[in-house]
Parts: structure tokens; C-alpha cells; sequence
């Protein structure tokens, strides 16, 4: 029953097939147990539903979508930022619902990226989507147009790694002001007498922004924040590689050169390469096959009737609507991303 959902960067080192592995770690590192408590309360909360169908299809179909990453389509944001495997799974459904955006070579505003991610999570946070979008504009106006690639690998640099990114903003911020990072600062009376003017300190503090900081000193405090964080976080080598290069560096510049980086990528294992982001062979098979349907059928002259056939194509059930939603979604005309499907056209 229980399937291995341990984050990407784990699996080759926690492989149960072939390492025999304790218990409780495993338990703790594939978090079965979350898993298995959200499937109960679904059941719970819906059992006279789910009971019709059976208790044992319910927790098969449960956990057959988490193993297929299925299962965050349309759930709480809570939900699916509350495991690595949740995390990447939705990067995923993401990229496959609105892969047709990229290829269409349409550039698209923070709003609108926005709008399309509360289509798949309806309490997905603003914040999130405006920190991915600074990462792309490097900090200019986030009203500006993005291409898809360039926002979905910044998007999965964000969101998957967003503890880690915060811890690194308060070093940076720390080190920008010339505080030595998790040090607190107590004024005394003289050192406010020698304070300089707001003016002038204005001015050497946007200097110091455009300028950013020592990236060796990034460096190492950041090598010093993976030694004690808990949580996941880009490989050391990628990011030392992508200190490296500059003498100075700033926040986003550096979130940009990460979330470019291909060895981070396959280590979230999400996404493809760039090369291949817009190359998706079962969907284009499953599009082909629609099409062609179409143009045999008498009466299906409309383009409506493709996009009605690519929102089936590009719905996938998660778990907890598998069978409670499923008469739901028999009675609806329109799917919930229609909006995608207007963008894609």
C-alpha cells in the first residue's frame, strides 16, 4: 500500500528496494504518515461518499495519485507546500497545464501567471508569485511581461526552496547593511552621535544595493546556513559554482543564476531541461488523437470543441476528487482552467 515519496535529492541515498533502511527514517523521509492522516480525514469528511465506493478503491486511488503526482490539483496551498514530493508535484501539473502558453511564445504579466496558478490552487499566495517574478526582472517593475520558461524555472527555484531563500535574504540583508548575519546590533549614545546623515545614508544605500555584496562572503555564510538547516536546499556546489563567477553579487542575480542552473533542476527533478520544456510527447499524442477526432466528427467545426477536448485532456483528478468530485465534474460544462485555455489560443 505504502509507496515511496521521498524528495528527489533523497531517493538515490533511501532507495528501499535496494538499501535496507530503518523504519522510522524511512517513515519520517517519505512522510508516509502525512499522507496517510490526510487520506483518513478526506475519508472522514466525505464518508458517505467514499463509502459507496469502497474504503479500500478510496485508499488505492489516494495513494496511486500521490505516487503519480496527481494528487495537488486543486487542493489548499497548505497541502501542497507541505512536502518536498507535494512541492515538486505541483511545479510539474503546473508546467503541463499551460505548456501550450510557451510554445504559443506568449509573454505574460505577475497577475496573470498569478491568476493561472490559483486556477490549479485557489489560495496560492500573491507573495510567492511576486518573488518568483523579482527573480525574473531581477527586482525592476513586476508589472512587466515574462516569457513561460523563464518565469516556471524561477517559479521552481522559489516555491520548492522557499525556507531556504528566506534564511539566505536575511544573510544578504544583513551583509548589505554591514552587519555581521544573526548578530544583533544594540546603539549606545555614541554611536548614534556619529550616525550619518539620512541623506547620505540613503545614497550609500542604494549604492550598496545596485553594487550587492562580497559573493566569497555570501559564500561562505551560506555554506555556514546549510550546515545547520534542516530543510532542503539547493546542492553547495551549484551554488558555490554560481558565486564564483562575479566578484559582487546581488540577491535576485544570484536567485537567477540558480534557478538557470540544470544540476539544481534535475535535483528537484520536476521539470525537464530547457531544451525539452516545450516538448511533451504523451500530450502531443493526446492532442493529435483529439484533433483528429474532431475533424471526422459531423457538427465539430468550432474551436471550442479543442479546447473543451485539451481541458480533459489536461484535467487530472487529485486525490480527494477521484471519487467525490466525480459526479461534480460529470455535470460541468466548463473546466477549471478555461482560462488557460483562452491563454493558450
Amino acid at each position: 500500500m505504502f509507496i515511496s515519496t521521498l524528495a528527489p535529492e533523497r531517493t538515490s541515498r533511501m532507495n528501499r528496494l535496494n538499501v535496507a533502511v530503518p523504519v522510522d527514517e524511512y517513515l519520517t523521509d517519505s512522510n508516509v504518515l502525512f499522507y496517510l492522516s490526510d487520506a483518513v480525514t478526506q475519508l472522514l469528511e466525505h464518508k458517505e461518499e467514499y463509502t459507496q465506493f469502497g474504503v479500500v478503491r478510496y485508499f488505492a486511488e489516494y495513494f496511486s495519485s500521490v505516487k503519480n503526482s496527481n494528487h495537488v490539483l486543486f487542493r489548499e496551498y497548505n497541502y501542497i507546500k507541505a512536502t518536498p514530493h507535494n512541492k515538486a508535484s505541483f511545479i510539474r501539473v503546473f508546467w503541463r497545464c499551460y505548456r501550450q502558453i510557451g510554445k504559443s511564445g506568449d509573454l505574460l504579466s505577475m497577475h496573470e501567471y498569478r491568476s493561472l496558478l490559483q486556477l490549479l490552487c485557489p489560495d496560492f499566495p500573491a507573495e510567492m508569485v511576486q518573488s518568483a517574478a523579482r527573480i525574473v526582472l531581477m527586482d525592476d517593475a513586476i508589472d512587466c511581461l515574462m516569457s513561460f520558461s523563464d518565469f516556471l524555472y524561477a517559479f521552481q527555484l522559489q516555491f520548492y526552496y522557499q525556507e531556504f531563500l528566506e534564511s539566505v535574504l536575511v544573510i544578504y540583508q544583513d551583509l548589505l547593511s554591514g552587519k555581521s548575519p544573526n548578530t544583533v546590533i544594540v546603539p549606545t549614545s555614541a554611536s548614534i552621535e556619529q550616525l550619518p546623515s539620512v541623506a547620505a545614508e540613503e545614497n550609500e544605500k542604494e549604492e550598496q544595493q545596485q553594487d550587492g555584496v562580497e559573493s566569497s562572503t555570501l559564500a561562505q555564510c551560506v555554506d555556514d546556513l546549510c550546515d545547520r538547516f534542516k530543510l532542503s536546499h539547493p546542492p553547495r556546489s551549484c551554488m558555490r559554482e554560481a558565486l564564483e563567477q562575479v566578484d559582487k553579487v546581488s540577491y535576485y542575480s544570484f536567485l537567477m543564476s540558480l534557478a538557470k542552473h540544470e544540476t539544481i533542476n534535475q535535483t528537484i527533478g520536476a521539470l525537464p531541461s530547457k531544451a525539452e520544456l516545450l516538448i511533451d510527447p504523451e500530450m502531443d499524442q493526446e492532442l493529435d488523437k483529439l484533433i483528429a477526432q474532431i475533424s471526422v466528427s459531423p457538427g465539430s467545426n468550432s474551436s471550442g470543441s479543442a479546447v473543451g477536448g485539451l481541458k480533459e485532456v489536461q484535467r487530472k483528478a487529485s486525490p480527494r476528487r477521484n471519487i467525490h468530485h466525480r459526479r461534480r465534474m460529470e455535470v460541468e460544462s466548463d473546466g477549471s482552467t478555461e482560462e488557460t485555455d483562452s491563454s493558450e489560443n
